[in-house]
């Protein structure tokens, strides 16, 4: 790939910046929507299986959810987690706690709410998103091997894009241009061609030069 001149290499530098500011946030949007609909669906199965005080919990932290106290929103998130462990709605009220929990800057409480979800979850799909998301905290803390440990779990082809591309990230924080570059590479072609996030991968392998 050609070099950046130096307009292109200045607005790279400018979104990169934004990039490790902003990752997980960005992939808490992108992954969001997969806790929400399962949510819902989980809602609609578990409403004829659990007690009614399940329900009922796991209502009562939505709504703490949606307040500003995040305080309140862990004591509802764990209240949930271990009376109902077993139940569709613990990893999902978890994943969405350690949400909040990454926003607010809170990444000791939040790692362990995913942890929680890869060891208790019973919908792998639930696993994968808590993998990806713990795996990003782990690199702002710059525990690359225990980030690297997560991305190379087995998921579904989904996932792909999103995987190798936050492997890209851990292989770069590290120095390894060339695994990183490998990493993006297949982040671009598993990318749906009409996401807008394939541009950004894209200039993270420009940014990376030409393989020597």
């Amino acid at each position: 790939m050609a070099a950046l001149d130096l307009h292109e290499q200045e607005q790279f530098e400018a979104l990169k910046a934004w990039w490790f500011e902003n990752r997980n946030l960005v992939l808490g949007a992108l992954l969001i929507a997969v806790v929400a609909i399962g949510g819902w669906r989980g809602w609609q199965y578990y409403q004829h299986k659990q007690a009614a005080e399940g329900a009922k919990l796991y209502q009562q932290f939505i709504h703490q959810l949606e307040g500003n106290d995040p305080k309140r929103m862990n004591d509802a998130a764990a209240a949930v987690m271990e009376k109902y462990a077993a139940t569709a709605y613990a990893p999902r009220a978890a994943l969405l706690a350690a949400q909040v929990n990454e926003q607010v800057k809170d990444a000791g409480r939040a790692r362990t709410q995913l942890q929680w979800v890869i060891d208790h979850a019973e919908e792998d799909g639930l696993k994968d998103v808590a993998r990806l998301r713990l795996a990003a905290i782990l690199l702002d803390e710059k525990n690359y091997d225990g980030a690297l440990n997560l991305l190379e779990t087995a998921h579904p082809s989904s996932f792909d894009g999103l995987y190798a591309d936050l492997r890209g990230d851990v292989l770069s924080a590290q120095g390894n241009t060339a695994g990183a570059r490998s990493a993006y590479k297949l982040a671009y072609e598993k990318t749906d061609a009409k996401s807008p996030y394939r541009n950004l991968i894209q200039m993270k392998l420009d940014a990376l030069g030409a393989a020597k």
